[in-house]
């Protein structure tokens, strides 16, 4: 069995595609799979390193703007887009798979229209609750489509009805026990808040959470546990310049990123952060209520509809980033964590959201398609 995987841009694409990779291998020992991506996105470091090859284009998506700089971009883009048929045509024919499949980013149009065209069984998994562009034009030509919400069906006009799949999550997530967790963290029994914008972060939160630390600053009702990104590094001096000690405060830890997520989120009792895909199939697989704050910087603004997925179940609470700051923060915070029944009715439904499943599903439709 030969399964070419088409995956780029973001973690959000790559790492479930990597999840239903090792799935694959483990039911089909013996299946090959080739992922496809581009030299200079995340992909390339990730994929290598978890053992499977990757076959590269080049390939970027189109500029929204007018400027000099975006029409000079979007030409770029449109000579690689009529470069890539060749090389993706290439690539095909050399590792010649029995089924390609798609996760998203740029690199999945080109491959997946290949794929189709040449005759060979093909699918498509979109992640969010509105589909990306490359998507919504694939899922009038693919085999199968698969997704993670019901929510995304109305968006897309497929061959055949779409299949909820759920998105997977990794392995230690389901695994991680939040008692034993929060002790490693070294937090009090108080409720633990995580807060966390992106591996670049997210000034609005930052400085939202800045301000409600601040005002706790003489109460240590809450532990807080502090993401903040890449560019969110001035943060704890910002807490300092307001009367916070860090030093000294042990309910209160600021990190730059989160590389033990399955210990800091197993142990939270509210997650405060944006509503990529990825992110909130883990909140619901763990059963966290979550204050979400979508990006208004993303695409056809799809973690806003990412993030109400949740909130029509009553399975998060939504603060938008035009309404966010540091008071209005901190009200939702006092609101969520005074009421312990409303706490655990919120995840309790993020649960009964979750699909624990999503990469075995995935893997039998993708594998099915071969038997068809």
């Amino acid at each position: 069995m030969k399964v070419m995987i088409a995956a780029g841009g973001t973690g959000g694409h790559v790492n479930p595609a990597l999840a239903v990779a090792g799935e694959i291998k483990k039911q089909y020992p013996d299946a090959e799979i080739c992922f496809v991506g581009t030299a200079d996105r995340i992909e390339a470091d990730i994929v290598p390193a978890a053992g499977f090859p990757l076959k590269t284009i080049e390939i970027s998506g189109f500029k929204r703007g007018f400027s000099p700089a975006d029409i000079k971009a979007n030409v770029k883009t449109v000579t690689r887009l009529l470069k890539s048929s060749g090389a993706v045509k290439k690539i095909i024919n050399e590792f010649n798979p029995d089924v390609a499949v798609g996760f998203g980013g740029y690199v999945s149009g080109p491959v997946i229209r290949m794929a189709a065209k040449m005759g060979i069984p093909t699918a498509i998994h979109e992640q969010n609750a509105y589909p990306g562009v490359t998507n919504k034009a694939l899922s009038e030509k693919v085999d199968a489509v698969m997704l993670t919400v019901e929510a995304a069906k109305k968006h897309l006009k497929c061959k055949n009805d779409p299949i909820i799949t759920g998105l997977p999550v990794r392995g230690e997530l389901l695994e991680a026990d939040g008692a034993v967790s929060r002790k490693e963290l070294g937090f009090n029994d108080n409720p633990i808040i995580l807060c966390m914008g992106g591996s670049l972060g997210a000034r609005a939160i930052n400085e939202a959470i800045v301000e409600v630390v601040a005002s706790h600053k003489n109460d240590t009702k809450y532990n807080y546990l502090i993401s903040t990104g890449k560019y969110g590094t001035w943060v704890p001096e910002r807490l300092q310049e307001k009367g916070v000690d860090l030093e000294n405060s042990s309910n209160i830890q600021v990190r730059t990123y989160i590389n033990d997520m399955d210990r800091c989120l197993s142990a939270a009792d509210l997650v405060i952060c944006r509503a990529g895909a990825s992110s909130l199939s883990e909140f619901e697989a763990l059963g966290k209520a979550s204050i979400l704050i979508p990006s208004p910087n993303v695409t056809e603004n799809h973690q806003f509809h990412n993030a109400m997925a949740l909130v029509d179940n009553n399975a998060a609470v939504i603060i938008e980033e035009k309404d966010l700051n540091g008071e209005i923060l901190a009200a939702e915070i006092d609101k969520l964590l005074s009421d312990k029944a409303k706490l655990k009715e919120i995840g309790d439904n993020a649960r009964k959201m979750a699909v624990v499943d999503a990469a075995s599903r995935i893997c039998g439709i993708v594998t099915g398609l071969i038997k068809n």
